[in-house]
């Protein structure tokens, strides 16, 4: 079987899945995921992954675990990933109340539009921008995901692989935070929970004797409890310390903007220098969305204050340029995320774990190079399931994409509302609902208290300003990163420096060194 073969096979699965009135299970679900992730992203408090977290769990007990169920469980997550996006810039022009930290620059000349009564021209900007951006990161995750699975499976070996695997997390605990030293820390916490009871052995390890933990950490209660339970914990104590919740925007007449339309071609050349950069800051493991808005924005700023007549506003004080910038920056790397996902099997933000996440407990879909083999590597003839799943993977973000541009931004301003919604409220429910949702899946009070463990962890790590992000993705590449290894030195002949022997082993070793020697030297910010 071709290329093509899988892909028209791809893209009937997600258009020819079981019906429910007369509409594709798949393309409800992405449907569903995606007018979800823009009211959550519109809330204040709110977040893509936290609404990923409870939905996976929930979305388990009612599909199954059987390989039809995975297309609509990833086309759910899939859409509240990219609604999420697009709605986060609602309270940040609205509220001035930025939901996620790479919100934050679209506040510097959202919120003064919004200000000055034209906060429907900032949505539409932000919408347009952020559906833009999208796009286009999701055709170089189709064009470039299965260039590099190939190349990692043609020219790497299982040295190569495991000496890959730590140049990875190396990398990921240096770029996320503010400090490498806790980076690494958070990193060596997460392989040592991934360490419990696995092994080769006859016996578990590293359980202290405890019944409850001699198959294991559940996966899901570990994650959702350092990133969800984690994140709420903190928030409510910052409430609880007296933290104000957004301001209102002060109604404006709107008819004098209305008459006023800012000119596409002049938004244009933003919006493409935005979703390059952080189209290529998403292609890198843990390289985030912030970095790439920040970037996306001061590189948005010097072009504009080389080309801006003498009246227009600066940069900061309402320009649509800037938001156009950050919004087409910080959506471009959703797609971006991919490609280390299913070229390599490594995640590079909260919502990629998720997916991951998704993947592992439904089973019948591996990221890694194997997914873009021809064959499958049973034979040339033989269709690959994975790739199949793949590109019905890239069907449903395509399919997001096009709900995005055709009714994400009216409803992106319907959902503004939310952005009214009291913390104070909103965290409880979330509290509650990811409990349940842990219960739902492990069915056994041990996993949620396991849960509320690993969320006071993660509250912990927020209150030393400690980025629980690398713990997550090293507790998720642990077992791989070890099954690896192992396989690795015995096909070396049980020789311990089977990482050096190679030299695209070596060379990954040494700069896996040196990205932790470059973030030891470099100034703190």
């Amino acid at each position: 079987m071709g290329l093509w073969d899988h892909v028209i096979a791809g893209m009937l699965a997600v258009f020819q899945s079981d019906p429910v009135l007369g509409v594709p299970i798949t393309l409800l679900m992405v449907l569903g995921g995606f007018l979800l992730g823009i009211a959550v992203g519109a809330t204040p408090g709110l977040a893509g992954p936290m609404a990923m977290a409870i939905s996976l769990p929930i979305l388990i007990s009612i599909f199954g675990y059987s390989s039809d169920a995975l297309l609509p469980v990833l086309g759910f997550l899939i859409g509240i990933m990219k609604g999420a996006t697009v709605g986060g810039a609602v309270p940040a022009i609205l509220f001035n109340t930025p939901g996620t930290p790479d919100a934050f620059m679209t506040t510097l000349d959202g919120y003064p539009m919004a200000q000055r009564g034209e906060a429907r021209q900032a949505l539409r900007v932000a919408h347009f921008s952020s559906a833009a951006g999208d796009t286009f990161s999701d055709v170089v995750l189709i064009l470039c995901a299965p260039f590099l699975a190939i190349m990692v499976e043609s020219y790497l070996d299982l040295p190569e692989k495991a000496a890959l695997l730590i140049l990875s997390l190396a990398f990921i605990a240096t770029v996320i935070g503010k400090s490498v030293g806790k980076g690494i820390i958070s990193m060596g916490l997460g392989l040592f929970a991934a360490m419990i009871a696995t092994g080769e052995d006859f016996y578990p390890r590293l359980t202290l004797d405890q019944p409850a933990l001699a198959e294991g950490i559940p996966v899901a209660a570990a994650i959702l409890g350092v990133l969800i339970l984690g994140e709420v914990f903190k928030a409510l104590e910052d409430i609880h310390r007296g933290a104000q919740g957004p301001r209102a925007v002060p109604r404006s007449d709107e008819t004098h903007h209305e008459k006023r339309r800012l000119g596409l071609r002049r938004l244009l050349p933003y919006i493409g220098r935005s979703a390059v950069i952080g189209t290529c800051i998403g292609a890198l493991p843990g390289v985030g969305s912030t970095l790439a808005a920040t970037l996306g924005y001061t590189s948005a700023k010097r072009h504009y204050d080389r080309k801006k007549a003498s009246g227009d506003r600066e940069f900061g004080e309402g320009a649509p340029e800037g938001v156009a910038a950050t919004e087409a920056a910080n959506s471009s790397v959703s797609g971006a995320n991919l490609i280390p996902v299913l070229s390599l099997g490594i995640p590079g933000n909260a919502a990629a774990v998720f997916l991951i996440l998704a993947m592992d407990s439904i089973g019948g879909f591996n990221p890694g190079p194997s997914v873009f083999q021809l064959g499958g590597g049973i034979g040339d003839d033989a269709m690959n399931p994975e790739m199949v799943l793949a590109f019905g993977l890239f069907t449903t973000m395509f399919v997001a994409n096009a709900l995005n541009w055709t009714i994400g931004g009216v409803f992106m301003r319907w959902v503004g509302v939310m952005a009214r919604v009291p913390k104070a409220r909103l965290l409880p429910i979330v509290l509650l609902l990811t409990l349940t949702a842990i219960y739902v899946q492990e069915t056994s009070m041990i996993a949620v208290w396991i849960t509320l463990f690993f969320g006071f962890l993660g509250y912990i790590m927020r209150r030393i300003d400690m980025s629980p992000l690398p713990f997550v993705i090293a507790f998720i590449l642990g077992g791989n990163l070890e099954a690896t290894a192992r396989r690795a030195f015995a096909a070396t002949g049980a020789d311990p420096f089977f990482l050096f022997n190679s030299p695209i082993a070596l060379t990954f070793i040494v700069m896996a060194v040196g990205v932790v020697a470059w973030g030891i030297r470099k100034p703190a910010s």
